[in-house]
């Protein structure tokens, strides 16, 4: 059984028509959790994982266990890689999501959720989820994030995707273009920076992280000619966070923002809406990217790709994505121990 200091990463393996599986697969052909000394526990039908890694022509080394407290790490025996075997709820066609199966997804981050909340596990990692398959079973589904705030009973939470050198978090998430304004506040910014600021400093060991803001409208808002966001919601949010000895910059024009000569100087950029700041970093490190949940009381990170059904059931994809978000689990997991 695994120590305080060296629990385990549980794996979801997300929507069992897309490529989750094959990711899972993939990944447990690697030298990953022995590296790490960690053993990576992926959670989802044991038959299904199974069935996909052979008709993918996967060979992953894993074995099943029905709980966590199967796992046997000893001097002679190093972490590896575990099915905890979770059924589906429906039969699943491989590329074809059924919405019948959302209690199995959703089941899937439940059980993971619980566990890092209760200490059983270090972190979670979550293999991409078809939200079109799961709204009709939870009405206003947006995504991980939100609904694992929810879980975890906490209303403030923030998406900040790493990659290419960057960390961009968002102070809007998955909200129509037409509903940002409105929902960007002086109250909202200041809760978004205070946590970017909390989790920077405990998972990423930086004592003052500098972090740089983008304005909402083009050329931030031109002196307020393009736009008042700028002026009254943005700035008088940046000035009284210094005023607090916190470093924040900005608002600084979007367009121009994303430079090396800029982003050298930072740690972490805040854009204002999904589709302003995550261009940039997903062409930067597409397949490469890790999403963080900042905010939660666990530790959550994603693949920054979503279910690419035409290539389930082939091994002719890339895992990088969830190889990277595993080690930036472990990374955030240490750094939170060793700040304890």
């Amino acid at each position: 059984m695994s120590t305080a200091t060296n629990l385990p990463i549980l794996i979801t393996s997300g929507e069992p028509a897309g490529i989750g599986p094959e990711l899972c697969a993939l990944l447990a052909e690697t030298s990953q959790a022995e590296r790490l000394n960690r053993a990576l526990v992926i959670l989802g039908d044991a038959n299904l994982l199974e069935t996909r890694a052979i008709n993918a022509g996967i060979k992953p080394k894993w074995q099943r266990i029905d709980t966590l407290l199967d796992i046997s790490v000893t001097e002679n025996e190093k972490p590896g890689y575990y099915i905890l075997d979770y059924p589906l709820t429906a039969p699943c066609s491989t590329g074809k999501p059924n919405p019948s199966n959302a209690p199995y997804v959703l089941g899937l981050l439940n059980l993971a959720c619980d566990a890092c909340k209760n200490g059983a596990a270090a972190a979670m990692v979550t293999a991409p989820i078809q939200k079109s398959a799961i709204s009709p079973y939870w009405p206003g589904f947006m995504g991980h994030t939100e609904y694992l705030a929810e879980r975890c009973g906490q209303s403030d939470v923030v998406m900040m995707l790493i990659g290419g050198h960057m960390k961009v978090a968002l102070a809007t998430t998955h909200i129509p273009l037409a509903k940002v304004p409105a929902a960007i506040t002086q109250a909202s910014l200041t809760r978004t920076l205070e946590i970017m600021l909390h989790d920077l400093a405990l998972y990423w060991s930086l004592p003052k992280p500098r972090i740089l803001v983008t304005g909402l409208n083009p050329h931030a808002g031109e002196a307020g000619d393009l736009g008042h966001e700028e002026t009254e919601t943005i700035t008088p949010t940046i000035k009284a966070l210094q005023a607090k000895g916190h470093d924040v910059q900005g608002p600084f024009p979007a367009d121009t923002l994303f430079q090396p000569k800029y982003l050298q100087h930072s740690d972490a950029v805040l854009a204002m809406f999904h589709d302003q700041g995550l261009p940039v970093l997903k062409h930067a490190s597409f397949g490469q990217g890790v999403n963080v949940s900042l905010g939660l009381p666990i530790v959550r990170t994603s693949v920054d790709h979503g279910t690419a059904l035409d290539l389930a059931g082939t091994r002719n994809m890339d895992a990088g994505s969830l190889n990277e978000a595993i080690e930036c689990a472990h990374h955030m997991d240490l750094c939170r121990r060793n700040a304890q």
